[in-house]
């Protein structure tokens, strides 16, 4: 008796793993066919292949890379969202800069964007916690019709429950309140703030990355954008979350420093539309909104949402052409620094051709493996004049760049991979030379509070912390 059942339970343990190896099989065929770069179709196909024990459950929350569903509420023909976006680009045919189809430069990544330059606009520059929250505060407050929030992390402390409250009071004074938040960014968010907040009238929602049965392992796609939008005149987008540690009160990194972007004018609309399509998804409805643009100033800006439902890898291809088509300085802050090889290539020709290449990144992190994959570009980038500097008067969080004398960008999106493939972004780039001179004097005093990193800072490590940095390395596709 004992021999029969352990004849069956072999037989059944062989047919699990031979099943487990023939799904590994499909698999790796499913990961050449969809990957998008050469080195994780290899990566992948030789774990699934080899040891799918682990490789296949990895594999189906982390090797994706299209969002799925959302292209279809996107793009379908006879959708709402269609109609709304081709009614905002009508109106925004008068404020349309010539820039476009001037410079190749800018009409790239207006193809990339899918939205022109604008011009018209009125921007200020937020530097840390205190101003940005304090005009995103005050916008709110004087909302008449509308608002649209969306944060990445939002916690329920000291800065979330007063935006909550904040929130309550308009929803009961009759403005339209409409909340979104990353499910996974703001995992540790209470039911109960959400559900007083529901109660007081506002419309709040988790982005929802995994509706759906088909897409129930779409657990490595985020929503890592930071929107405000007040009544479709004024726009707040950039670094920071909803959280006391970004105004500098948390104990463990001190100053938290980060960068927004107040907007007034014509750009507004392409902010509101990245909204609608998140809605969209999210809730399955399309908001009625004010598309009416008025402008409110000289300054041009080109709005760009990236993410992984677009057909082309929209942040990448920015960094990518941005950083080539620079010609005296390209000046990048980011806490995380795991470029893809496109991105390495340019930063070092960039350097080669003698443009003042600077990266900016924290001198302390706040997340190990990105913090060691770092390390390993090091050499690569000084070898060919790429300064790499460490920023040291607490966390750096912003994610800002500076092309030139000319243009700005600030926005959600940090310099990894994580960015360029797996997160929903936006960033405003700015053509103006006097936003660009802001942004430089800024950046100038961060690279004040920074040090520039040797070669030694590296090559003097230990043997195992080598190791563990071509190992965080291997690794960055799925940081």
């Amino acid at each position: 008796m004992l021999t029969f059942l352990a004849d069956h339970l072999a037989l059944f343990v062989s047919l699990i793993l031979s099943g487990l190896h023939l799904l590994g099989i499909f698999s790796a065929v499913h990961a050449i066919m969809a990957s998008r770069t050469s080195q994780g179709a290899i990566a992948w196909g030789m774990a699934l292949t080899t040891f799918p024990y682990l490789s296949l459950p990895a594999y189906w929350i982390f090797g994706r890379s299209r969002f799925q569903g959302y292209v279809t509420a996107r793009c379908l023909g006879d959708n709402q969202v269609s109609s709304i976006t081709s009614q905002c680009a009508q109106q925004a045919a008068p404020h349309i800069s010539p820039q476009g189809n001037l410079q190749p430069t800018v009409r790239a990544v207006e193809e990339l964007a899918r939205i022109p330059l604008l011009g018209g606009n009125q921007l200020q520059l937020l530097i840390d916690g205190p101003d940005t929250f304090n005009s995103i505060i005050d916008g709110i407050s004087q909302a008449h019709h509308y608002v649209l929030i969306q944060f990445f992390i939002v916690n329920d402390d000291e800065l979330g429950r007063r935006i909550k409250r904040l929130l309550m009071q308009k929803a009961q004074a009759g403005v339209k309140v409409y909340f979104l938040f990353d499910e996974v960014g703001s995992h540790d968010l209470p039911a109960a703030y959400i559900n007083e907040l529901a109660r007081a009238g506002v419309d709040v929602h988790d982005f929802n990355s995994k509706q759906g049965p088909s897409r129930r392992f779409q657990l490595n796609f985020r929503n890592h954008r930071k929107i405000v939008v007040v009544d479709g005149h004024t726009a707040w987008l950039g670094g920071h979350n909803i959280g006391d540690s970004y105004l500098g009160n948390n104990p463990k990194f001190g100053r938290w420093r980060d960068t927004h972007v107040k907007l007034q004018g014509p750009a507004v609309a392409p902010v509101q539309v990245a909204f609608l399509e998140d809605y969209n998804w999210a809730v399955g409805q399309v908001l009625e909104l004010d598309w009416q643009m008025k402008a409110s100033g000289e300054q041009e800006v080109l709005i760009v949402p990236s993410g992984p439902a677009d057909e082309l890898e929209t942040a990448s291809l920015m960094f990518v052409h941005l950083i080539n088509a620079a010609r005296e300085r390209i000046w990048i802050a980011s806490p995380y620094f795991v470029p893809d090889e496109p991105v390495m290539a340019a930063l070092q020709l960039a350097g080669l051709r003698g443009v003042d290449v600077r990266i900016l990144i924290p001198d302390q992190p706040d997340h190990l493996l990105v913090y060691l994959a770092a390390f390993a570009y090091f050499d690569e980038a000084g070898a060919t004049g790429v300064g790499i500097y460490r920023y040291r008067d607490g966390f750096l969080h912003q994610k800002v760049m500076l092309i030139d004398n000319q243009w700005a960008g600030v926005g959600t999106a940090n310099l990894d991979n994580r960015s360029f493939r797996l997160n929903f972004e936006i960033t405003a780039l700015v053509h103006d030379q006097l936003f660009a001179s802001q942004v430089e004097e800024m950046l100038s005093d961060d690279f004040s509070h920074a040090r520039r990193m040797e070669g030694g800072d590296y090559g003097s490590k230990p043997f195992y912390f080598k190791v563990a940095v071509r190992l965080a390395r291997l690794m960055s596709p799925l940081l």
